[in-house]
């Protein structure tokens, strides 16, 4: 219910506000102000963007947690969304969205009330369970263990089925 009346009210929101507005300074400069604060907006967005996008491989690289610099992001995109559409108040939320301490602020607020559960599990059929039950993480191989190859079938042609040079079926899969 609460996500219908967010939807009902936005528009009704950004109408009286265009309503009000257009009737103080007129059309032209109400058009004008969307216009222009759209188009700084996309630039912010931008120059946020890659902030947020070179500190996400910063954590990466140097193996940090890279949830902040995630949740950065996608506040940066949800800016831009609000900013793409033609109106006062998402306007006025977009451009907050992309003034960093807003944004820490709204992270530090949203942290609080989310709660992340991890999981793990392993590529192997038969793996080990850890003690609570789920998969254990195995040791990743060291670099020198990892062979890269290419290869070439050999299957002469007289031995596979049909003209067309299609080997048999695996008995995987039914016809």
């Amino acid at each position: 219910m609460g996500l219908f009346l967010l939807f009902l009210s936005i528009p009704l929101i950004e109408i009286a506000l265009f309503i009000q507005v257009g009737g103080l300074i007129g059309l032209w400069p109400t058009l004008g102000i969307v216009l222009a604060t759209a188009a700084a907006g996309t630039w912010l967005m931008r120059q946020q963007g890659a902030l947020a996008l070179s500190q996400v491989r910063s954590s990466f690289n140097e193996l940090r947690d890279p949830t902040e610099p995630l949740a950065h992001g996608a506040m940066i995109l949800f800016a831009g969304a609000m900013l793409l559409t033609p109106g006062f108040f998402t306007d006025t939320m977009g451009l907050l969205l992309l003034i960093p301490p807003v944004r820490a602020a709204a992270y530090r607020w949203l942290s609080k009330r989310v709660v992340v559960h991890s999981t793990g599990f392993t590529a192997s059929a038969g793996a080990s369970r850890g003690p609570s039950g789920g998969a254990a993480r195995q040791p990743r191989p060291a670099r020198d263990d990892i062979i890269d190859g290419d290869f070439e079938d050999l299957t002469p042609r007289d031995e596979q089925d049909g003209q067309d040079g299609t080997l048999p079926p695996s008995g995987w899969t039914r016809h």
